[in-house]
């Protein structure tokens, strides 16, 4: 009785699918590029507060959430399951040591928003909950927490609060750590943060965007930052520091934004200018108590872009720097800033470049900490101090098991350091580790209640367009037939040089309760293989990322894992470049496709995005006649072909997203209902109280958006969950 009574459910539910809006006009503008004239349909878009364009969004917004709704009992029952994983789990991360302390962010299962917390003597207490500030301050939008900076005497702690999602606008607040009250301080527009404290703990300096005049563009919001002090308890203007048209021997640009770090064990402190987007840091070096005094800061370089430092730490005057100045895989290197002679370009290399691939550099009291990767796996070394001071012989840290280290922090005041190991399918451990090696479970971290000796995890291969052979991940319960009819989620980024490493699955073990098989491709232009393989897809060399994926797409469909109509394929944030690539060039490989918070549209990000300019490092700019033809190959909206069968779509943005502003996904949206002829769905999901993405989001908004993904997949890649339900639903 209870199959009959879902059957009549399903059927009950095809009968009254929803009809799409009428669709939005379309009003040609042209734009030109280096001389090329580009006609973009929806430009009209841009504008957020056309009225036309906010009737778009709210629209689409009720379409998507009515036919969503349509998948019933079976959506139900993804929402319990991702609820269940959500709650049997604690989410710790912003590990900081200080002293014996540990000061983290954590969301026990109870909990909506992470709150700040902190941890001495095996005892921990909560300092900050920004749903109790949410109410104390009568906010509308939900509160998150990021960015925390204790001070050296681990007596207060820096945390940012965040409205809503919307980064730009996040307020950086002090915690007296002992009454856990507030200071009357309130940083505004703290999108970077506190950088740092004076080592007695007494004055703090932070990175402040500008306050936009009015009738000034919202493109210039993210532009002209600019590094202040501030001596607690002071009253009057906070004194500038570093940043643009202070100092002609320190130049900036509006992209650059200025960084100003101190150790606790060092009289120096660096003055960073972070070049966008961009990896590699200009460095300059100055004393610290010309930064506390009145008179002018006589900053030295040491280190320009064409170094390739990407990292470092300090120890007295000695500066320890990562590079990957001839060194594909990473290089650790030290001068000595009180010799002015000594630079960058004249550093001793400490630990050369190896097959481990480097991804810090930590000082610690008994000795050179250094985190890397060596084919996805975690690889920790010390190198303990010598009498002199300097690093001895590296000796390899053994770790309980092979995954990720997710988190890792040192106090250069003492031994040992912080870590958190995690993998696919084992959860998160923060454990502290002694001069000796061994490892002891803070208990930070309660083990969740989740059973997961039913999933398997392997690593292999799959080939690209040009024959390079790409790393894949993929998690399935053992067992599963591979007989090409498995629902498949396949995951790619590809960005910045950053990885995707093994990390607990958690919620997403969702997927694979309903049936499914998760992958990840680690395309070229993430960092997963050092230097090279993120110059492989950077740029000029961005198709290989889309090509990566689509290899991986292939290797899934060729050995059964999976097929063409039951394989899915998602990109959020830069990922976007890849997953609307990956849909316009071959539509014919997915059944569906996820874009979360994507840049599909970036021949248009740069001028109309609040986050464009700074982007521009890594995607180029088609102002040029050299790089007007790259950056038009990887905007995916503009090769959105008419009457061309596209998988179902479902396009995911947050209204406050300072990062990929909310237009890229509606036009992208748009253009795609126009064009595809499979009589596949293109949903838009908006969240008008969220940012990019799962970035500031609460535990009820992750847990809705995984519900909604999964479920949207599931049925369209003819889940047998949703075995009855049509994938073509009926349009205008």
């Amino acid at each position: 009785m209870l199959q009959k009574a879902v059957i009549l459910t399903i059927a009950a539910a095809m009968l009254s699918w929803p009809l799409p809006p009428a669709p939005p006009a379309v009003i040609p503008t042209v734009n030109v590029y280096a001389g090329n004239k580009v006609v973009d349909p929806y430009g009209y878009f841009e504008n957020l507060k056309k009225p036309a364009v906010e009737r778009y969004f709210r629209e689409q917004a009720d379409y998507t959430n009515a036919v969503l709704a349509k998948l019933g009992p079976q959506r139900d029952k993804i929402r319990a399951d991702v609820a269940r994983l959500a709650a049997a789990q604690t989410a710790v991360f912003a590990v900081n040591l200080i002293g014996n302390r540990l000061f983290y962010l954590a969301r026990p299962p109870s909990a909506n928003n992470a709150r700040l917390m902190v941890s001495e003597n095996g005892s921990s207490r909560i300092l900050l909950d920004p749903d109790v500030l949410a109410k104390q301050t009568g906010s509308k939008a939900h509160l998150s927490l990021s960015q925390v900076l204790p001070s050296p005497d681990g007596k207060r702690v820096a945390v940012g609060i965040v409205p809503g999602g919307a980064e730009a606008q996040t307020h950086t607040r002090i915690v007296d750590v002992a009454s856990a009250t507030l200071l009357p301080e309130d940083f505004p527009r703290t999108w970077g943060g506190l950088t740092a404290w004076t080592a007695d703990s007494t004055t703090v300096f932070y990175q402040q965007l500008p306050k936009l005049r009015p009738g000034q563009p919202q493109t210039d919001l993210e532009l002209r930052s600019m590094v202040y002090r501030h001596v607690l308890g002071a009253s009057g203007p906070d004194k500038a520091i570093m940043g643009i048209g202070l100092d002609p021997k320190v130049p900036f640009v509006p992209i650059d934004a200025p960084v100003v770090t101190i150790s606790p064990v060092s009289d120096y402190a660096l003055g960073l200018n972070t070049h966008g987007v961009q990896n590699e840091l200009t460095i300059y070096v100055a004393p610290v108590a010309q930064l506390t005094g009145a008179g002018p800061i006589a900053w030295r370089k040491i280190a320009d872009v064409g170094d390739d430092v990407t990292g470092f730490d300090l120890k007295g005057p000695m500066l320890y720097l990562l590079t990957h100045k001839d060194a594909p895989h990473f290089k650790i290197t030290a001068i000595d800033l009180s010799k002015p002679e000594q630079t960058a370009s004249s550093a001793t290399t400490i630990v050369p470049t190896g097959k481990t691939v480097i991804q810090q550099v930590a000082v610690a009291h008994d000795g050179l900490y250094v985190r890397g990767i060596d084919g996805g796996i975690a690889v920790l070394s010390k190198l303990p101090w010598n009498a002199d001071g300097s690093p001895g012989t590296s000796v390899e840290v053994p770790l309980p098991f092979k995954g990720t280290l997710q988190e890792f922090s040192t106090d250069p005041r003492v031994d040992g350091a912080a870590l958190g190991l995690v993998s696919w399918i084992k959860p998160l451990l923060v454990y502290t580790l002694d001069p000796g090696g061994a490892l002891a479970d803070t208990r930070i971290v309660t083990p969740p209640n989740i059973d997961t000796s039913p999933y398997v995890a392997m690593e292999t291969e799959s080939k690209s367009a040009d024959g390079t052979m790409v790393p894949l991940s993929i998690v399935m319960k053992r067992g599963t037939r591979l007989d090409g009819t498995n629902p498949a989620y396949l995951e790619a980024y590809g960005a910045y040089g950053l990885d995707i490493d093994p990390a607990f699955l958690g919620r997403k073990l969702a997927w694979i309760d309903a049936g499914g098989i998760w992958a990840v491709s680690h395309v070229r232009g993430g960092g997963e293989n050092g230097q090279d393989w993120y110059e492989a897809g950077k740029g000029p060399t961005k198709q290989h990322t889309i090509d990566d994926a689509i290899g991986a797409a292939r290797y899934l469909i060729a050995n059964k894992y999976t097929s063409a109509s039951h394989l899915g394929i998602e990109g959020t944030s830069a990922g976007g470049i890849m997953v609307g690539g990956a849909i316009t060039q071959h539509p014919e490989l997915f059944a569906a496709a996820l874009d979360v918070v994507g840049d599909t549209d970036d021949l248009r990000s740069v001028d109309a995005d609040p986050n464009g300019a700074t982007n521009i490092p890594e995607f180029g700019t088609p102002k040029t006649k050299a790089g007007f033809p790259l950056v038009y190959a990887i905007d995916a909206y503009q090769h959105i072909k008419d009457g061309t069968a596209y998988p179902a779509v479902m396009a995911v943005t947050g209204i406050n997203d300072p990062r990929v502003a909310p237009w890229q996904a509606a036009k992208f949206a748009a253009r795609l209902q126009r064009a595809t002829t499979s009589g596949r769905p293109v949903l838009l999901r908006v969240d008008y109280d969220a940012g990019h993405g799962m970035l500031a989001a609460s535990q009820a908004q992750q847990n809705a958006l995984f519900t909604d993904e999964f479920s949207f997949l599931l049925w369209q890649c003819a889940s047998p969950l949703f075995a009855g339900y049509p994938t073509r639903i009926a349009a205008r």
